[in-house]
Formats: C-alpha cells, structure tokens, sequence
C-alpha cells in the first residue's frame, strides 16, 4: 500500500484579481489534508473509494489502455482527471499501467460532509497525483507535480486561477500569479504533454514567504459552504470586465498584494495587516461593480469582532459563505476574540500552516 497526503489551503489577499493572467494572490496551506492510498490488483477491475461521497465504491476497468467508468455513477471528476493526466505522462515515459483501488479520505469537510472551503478539489488531485507517481517511479519535483495537477483540474472545472493548486503543491505561504490559460488550452490541443510539462507557462510565478514571528493566522467558518467556481461565473457574467473601474481594481489589487509581499519579505506586521483591510476594501469595491455579495452577513459579523481586537480580517477565496481570516499580532488576547466568535455562531478552526519539504522546489 502507498500513501500520499496533500494540504488544503485559503487565499489570504489577491482573490478574484488572480483569474486574470498575471496578477497575484497571497495563500496559505494548512494543516487539514486530502490522503490517498494505492495498491495494484490482480482484479479485472480497479476501484476507486472515498470517503467523502460515503465510501461509494466507483468501478473501473481499461479499454485498450484508456481508464473506463460509467459516468453515470461517477462523482470522481477530479480523481479520474488526475489519474488520466499522471498515466498519460506514464505512457509517454514507456511505464506499463496497472489495474489498482485507489481510497481517498479527507480532511477538509466537516464532520457532516459540509465543506469548509479549504480547496479540497485541488488538495485530492494533488494527493491522487502524488500517489500514483509513486506508484509508476515517476520521479517528481514541485514544478512538474504543480503543473500536472493544474491541467487536471482546469481540464474539470474550466476556469479558476489554479492559485489552490499551488498552495497544494508547494505548501506554507505562497504568493502565486496566475499562468495564461489560454496559452495552456491551446498547447493541450496542438502539442503532446512531454513538451508541454518541459516548457515555461507564460506569467507563472510562485514564491514561498516566511510569515513574521509575530503573526496570527485566526480562521474562522460561518456554516454557509460557497461553491468557487459558481461564484467566479457569476461575476464573470455581469460583462463588467471591459470597464475602466475593472481595469483599475486589477491595478489596484496588484499594488496591494506587492505591498503584502513586501511586509513578508521586511518580516513587518503591520504592512501585511495594512494590506488585509485594503484588499477587503477592493472586494467591496468589487461587489459594486459585479452585483454578486462576497461578504455575508456572517463574515460582515466575523470581521467587525476581530476589527474590535486590532486584527486585520477579511472574507477568504471567492467568499459567499465559507471561511473569513484574521491577521492579529500574538500577543492580543485572541481567546476572547475566539470566544465572541463562537457567541455569534461562528467556528473557530484550529488549523496551522503546513510546510512541504519532501519535494525538490
């Protein structure tokens, strides 16, 4: 049996600007992970097993070497994109496939199968990646396994920034901007995936930061999960986006984010926190201009308490429900902001940022 875990993950500052090529997100991964297992079968059939659609059992079996489901039983998007992604790279390395069940647990719902928003898609075609490389001595480092889980995914969801995929990947705090997606739709249709893997993706950068010794990572989850991608259609939608008022809020929110970098890199609180409240202006901002409500009232309420500590806070990701975050100096007294939280029916989550360093960057 192999087993391979990656981390969930929240956007701290930089969402909905990162699904334009070429801007910039601040995310975090954490402590909650998605674990994949494997082992190969003599069976006819492979099985794929989660539980997170209750242990259902998916079936499988290979047709002239193409993995067969019945897409009429099949929640495994994302599990079945990454397996076809990592065994196309497998063939084209000379590899013999395998017939394998596969189980996959996470972390990253409640214990009522809610979701918390911690990018549970990404994190399960991370960890689906990582195992079946294993399992096929594909050797990876974090630039192929980011790239190779970013086509898996966009190939399902078809749009997003892939900024969960990279937190996923390359773990702690990240400061990711988005690739050209175009570019990678387009190279997909004309070019094999060996030349693909082996070229530089227009605009793509990824950047560990190393957070203050004073910072506070606070995340609290309002009890309403959002869906990203449904979310960033429908901003998408309002065709705002050839407006002056969008260009200057992707100017805006790119300035904002370099500054949030520059508070990592001089190891300064006080600009990150600066940052924070800007970027929660610019979502406002963003909200006028779309029409579609990011900040719940839950998260209007998580913040204002946390605004009461001297903490900078905001929603997280696409917003709409889900998870609001806090960036507090330790030293305030964050039981009491924890307590008031839970007095407004707001869950504080207990997670801390997850460092990856068992793959070469």
């Amino acid at each position: 049996m192999l087993t391979e875990q990656a981390p969930g993950k929240l956007y701290i500052a930089g969402e909905y600007a990162i699904v334009e090529p070429g801007h910039t997100a601040i995310i975090v991964a954490l402590n909650q992970f998605v674990t994949a297992s494997i082992k190969t079968t003599t069976n006819q059939k492979g099985r794929i097993i989660s539980e997170q659609y209750q242990n259902q059992i998916l079936s499988w079996r290979r047709n002239k070497g193409q993995l067969v489901v019945d897409e009429r039983d099949n929640p495994y998007h994302y599990i079945l994109s990454a397996i076809a992604i990592t065994e196309e790279l497998a063939v084209a390395m000379g590899k013999k496939l395998l017939t394998f069940d596969l189980s996959i647990n996470s972390d990253l719902d409640n214990p009522e199968g809610k979701k918390y928003g911690l990018g549970s898609s990404a994190a399960v075609t991370v960890a689906t990646i990582k195992v079946l490389a294993k399992l096929y001595q594909i050797e990876l480092n974090k630039k192929l396994l980011f790239k190779l889980a970013a086509i898996a995914h966009l190939e399902v969801q078809g749009n997003g920034s892939l900024g969960d995929v990279a937190a996923s990947v390359y773990g702690g705090w990240i400061a990711y901007q988005s690739f050209n997606r175009d570019w990678l739709n387009s190279m997909r249709r004309t070019n094999d995936l060996k030349t693909i893997l082996e070229a530089d993706w227009p605009l793509l950068k990824i950047e560990l930061l190393d957070a203050p010794k004073d910072l506070e990572l606070l995340i609290g989850w309002t009890g309403s999960p959002a869906s990203t991608s449904n979310l960033v259609d429908q901003v998408a939608s309002t065709g705002y986006q050839k407006t002056k008022r969008y260009d200057d809020f992707l100017q805006k929110s790119e300035v904002c984010i370099q500054n949030i970098i520059k508070g990592f890199h001089n190891a300064d609180l006080k600009t990150i926190q600066n940052g924070i409240i800007e970027n929660r202006a610019l979502l406002h901002e963003l909200t006028d201009l779309s029409g579609v409500i990011i900040e719940t009232p839950a998260l209007v309420q998580l913040c204002s308490i946390a605004d009461s500590f001297d903490g900078a806070s905001k929603s997280s990701g696409a917003g709409g429900g889900d998870c609001g975050i806090v960036i507090i100096n330790s030293l305030k007294p964050i039981n009491d902001l924890l307590k008031k939280w839970v007095t407004a029916g707001i869950q504080p989550l207990k997670l801390d940022v997850h460092h990856i360093t068992d793959y070469q960057i």
